[in-house]
């Protein structure tokens, strides 16, 4: 009977022991994802905290390596975007357990784009935009003034701008984890804007025919131009500035079309010309007393139509000097109108290349009748063509203020008569002057 019992004893504790020895296995590790953005590439360092295991398999899908049988495995690399599960099966050789762990690798993202102003830089434009981004998932645009304002493509439509100046185009993408952010700005010149000026030349500033006129182009964003003008002649109709030459008297429309390859536009001018007067009329003009030919000036050109102080005289424009006037103080007392070949007499300086001018200074000592009531109702050269001027030339004759208006007729060695009308003698100290208008005529 103890026997049995002894035996029983012995059993019940054998079999305890054995259930003690049997180790129980749990499956665990942790991971730790060095590119904290999970921006591919990323390193993966793994640690084996598993109990009760004596053998271990890793399994990498999609990693490198893809598989290792060690506790501790090594770094693994991901390259590409994914979700990838890494999965570690523990055992000894009663007890298996697996553990799983599965993460996300986004793209490498790199964001730009391209934008390209269709045809040219004036507005209004149409821009084409061409995604190179890599790696992003979404795309968000939006077009500053622009038509569409946005969009959620990865390729978007043509976009239109309708207006001058910068337009930003943003683009915002994003892996799904992270956005990144870029900019293009499009600089637009103004549309374009067609104008024009007309600038009669040096000898038409009275609009009489034969007229020519310099057509100055104002437009803004041309490309190419085309002249127009019924009845009178353009000098280069394509040109971007050309001169027009109008023959006849009348009315005149000048019209300008420009283009750009996007737009064309039309201005236009109208002038009317005047029947020839053979007539120049030149208001104003300040003749300077004798202390006053530096300040003032004393000289005169018809042709260049202004006056000449005594140190700008010179062998260009000695030729072109036509008047003298000599004044002898503020007092006005002796004043008179001399030739340009002799000045010297009158104390001023020699003038280059003179020539010859015949006055007559006071129109009372000669035969003729020419009143400043007659200057004003001048309106072409018919008067002045019938005087006899050089041979009535009282050059030696000479006037006082007392008289106003007063009237000087001359002739020039080329033949062109013309009449001075002074208005007014201004006493001002050195700087003294006489203010006359002058008509002559052109040829």
């Amino acid at each position: 009977m103890k026997k049995t019992l002894l035996i029983t004893a012995v059993l019940i504790y054998t079999v305890s022991c054995y259930k003690e020895a049997t180790l129980l296995v749990k499956s665990e590790f942790s991971a730790i994802v060095e590119n904290d953005n999970y921006t591919a590439p990323v390193r993966v360092i793994l640690e084996n905290n598993s109990t009760g295991a004596d053998f271990y398999k890793w399994t990498f899908e999609g990693g490198l390596p893809s598989e290792s049988s060690e506790k501790q495995p090594p770094t693994v690399v991901y390259s590409a975007s994914g979700t990838y599960t890494i999965v570690l099966e523990a055992w000894n050789n009663t007890e298996h357990d697996i553990k799983e762990f599965t993460f996300s690798v986004d793209s490498a993202v790199n964001v730009s784009f391209d934008a390209e102003v269709l045809i040219n830089n004036f507005a209004p434009a149409d821009v084409k935009i061409t995604n190179t981004t890599v790696g992003a998932s979404t795309f968000e645009w939006t077009f500053e003034n622009g038509v569409p304002a946005s969009s959620f493509e990865r390729n978007p439509e043509n976009v239109h701008f309708a207006t001058h100046g910068e337009h930003t185009i943003t683009l915002t993408v994003s892996n799904g984890r992270q956005s990144f952010s870029t900019y293009r700005t499009v600089n637009l010149d103004a549309p374009i804007n067609v104008d024009f000026d007309i600038e009669p030349s040096f000898d038409d500033f009275d609009y009489e025919v034969p007229f020519t006129a310099n057509l100055i182009n104002r437009t803004v964003s041309g490309l190419a131009y085309t002249w127009t003008c019924a009845g009178a002649t353009i000098a280069d109709a394509n040109a971007e500035n050309t001169s027009v030459i109008i023959q006849d008297a009348g009315t005149y429309l000048i019209e300008l079309t420009a283009t750009n390859e996007k737009e064309t536009k039309t201005a236009s001018r109208q002038i009317t010309v005047k029947p020839n007067t053979n007539l120049y009329t030149v208001k104003d003009v300040k003749f300077g007393i004798k202390s006053a030919e530096q300040a003032i000036g004393c000289f005169y050109s018809l042709a260049l139509r202004e006056i000449i102080t005594s140190d700008n005289v010179n062998a260009t424009n000695g030729d072109k000097i036509n008047l003298v006037f000599f004044g002898l103080d503020a007092s006005f007392n002796r004043c008179y109108f001399t030739s340009p070949d002799l000045t010297m007499s009158s104390g001023f300086m020699e003038i280059p290349n003179a020539t010859e001018t015949f006055f007559i200074n006071r129109i009372d000592e000669t035969s003729l009748t020419f009143t400043s009531s007659d200057f004003d109702a001048m309106t072409d050269d018919s008067l002045l063509e019938t005087l006899d001027i050089s041979g009535n030339s009282n050059i030696n004759s000479w006037f006082t203020n007392i008289e106003i208006p007063r009237i000087v007729l001359f002739e020039t060695a080329a033949g062109i008569k013309g009449a001075i009308k002074i208005k007014g003698f201004i006493s001002d100290g050195g700087n003294s002057y006489i203010l006359a208008d002058i008509k002559f005529q052109k040829q």
